[in-house]
């Protein structure tokens, strides 16, 4: 039998389904396949490495280049590519609008990332903004803007977890140095951002975008409650909140068909779980052998879920 002819007989009994199918018979045969993702992922950690590129360079030649230039330079590369997109950039609409250009995305970012270099660089040398929270600040807030401009929900997420660095920043200024009291404030953002996206969905407003106020809020309630995981007296709180948030991720990933939420559910449970089960086991061989057993069904789980989901798509 063919490879071909297996691939054939794997989607006629409901193994894979008809877009895998595709995919894996075009393989085989030599035929080319999209790699846009990998391309995007690509071109964003291209234009990352720039910007790094930029700010070390800065950093060493600062003394020879000075202030004056090197501000300039930023300056201008932030007018630029901001300039562009105002430029080529469609007219907003609270529906999806598509690029115009098929180098505007990365030029938006670009242009983000070259903003937030420039208050750093301003910060560092001149102190103009008197603390690096306001520069979080005011980087989130144009970040958050430019995402609703131009429909780039990549730029979201950057303004999101902005802010989250800004209130963990400001929270440390504070000297809110308590560990309940930071935790507690990463829950109540996350709890923030899943309101706040589900509020502008029903509002109609960029309704695409609800899937990365979803991701990033559920992220950081789930994190913030394994972190209590480790604390030798609370844990009895967090472990139960944990797993009932778990759960809930579990059920309604499932329900609305999200499978990174089926995920997040399964990896965060499994993982306070093994938190504080793992120090109860007696030996070293104990600990692999559950590590390994438990660490099989998992991924066996996630895997017949994936299969699930794919075959209904």
């Amino acid at each position: 039998m063919t490879t071909i002819e297996r691939l054939d007989e794997w989607k006629a009994i409901g193994i894979i389904s008809e877009t895998q199918h595709a995919s894996l018979s075009a393989l085989v045969r030599g035929e080319r396949l999209s790699v846009f993702v990998e391309l995007n992922a690509l071109l964003y950690i291209g234009v990352l490495s720039v910007i790094g590129g930029l700010g070390w360079t800065f950093r060493d030649y600062v003394q020879d280049l000075g202030d004056a230039a090197i501000l300039s330079i930023l300056i201008v590369l932030v007018t630029a590519a901001l300039g562009y997109c105002f430029a080529r950039g469609n007219p907003y609409s609270n529906a999806q609008v598509e690029s115009p250009t098929l180098i505007f995305d990365y030029v938006l970012y670009f242009g983000c990332l070259a903003f937030s270099l420039t208050l750093a660089f301003v910060e560092t040398r001149f102190g103009i903004f008197g603390g690096w929270d306001w520069h979080l600040l005011a980087a989130a807030l144009l970040f958050g803007a430019l995402a609703y401009r131009f429909d780039n929900r990549f730029v979201l997420s950057l303004a999101l977890s902005t802010i989250a660095g800004y209130l963990g920043l400001t929270l440390s200024l504070m000297d809110a140095i308590d560990s309940d009291v930071l935790r507690a404030s990463a829950i109540a953002y996350g709890a923030l951002l899943l309101g706040v996206g589900l509020v502008l969905n029903r509002a109609g407003i960029k309704r695409h975008f609800l899937d990365v106020y979803l991701q990033l809020g559920a992220n950081a309630v789930l994190l913030a409650m394994i972190s209590g995981i480790f604390e030798p007296v609370s844990w009895t709180a967090y472990l139960p909140g944990l797993l009932l948030l778990s759960a809930a991720a579990i059920y309604f990933g499932i329900g609305y068909r999200k499978f990174a939420f089926v995920a997040y559910g399964t990896l965060y449970g499994y993982a306070g779980l093994t938190a504080r089960l793992l120090p109860s086991v007696g030996s070293i061989t104990g600990a692999l052998i559950y590590l390994i057993f438990t660490g099989s069904l998992v991924i066996v789980a996630l895997v017949v879920v994936a299969r699930r989901f794919g075959r209904d798509e």
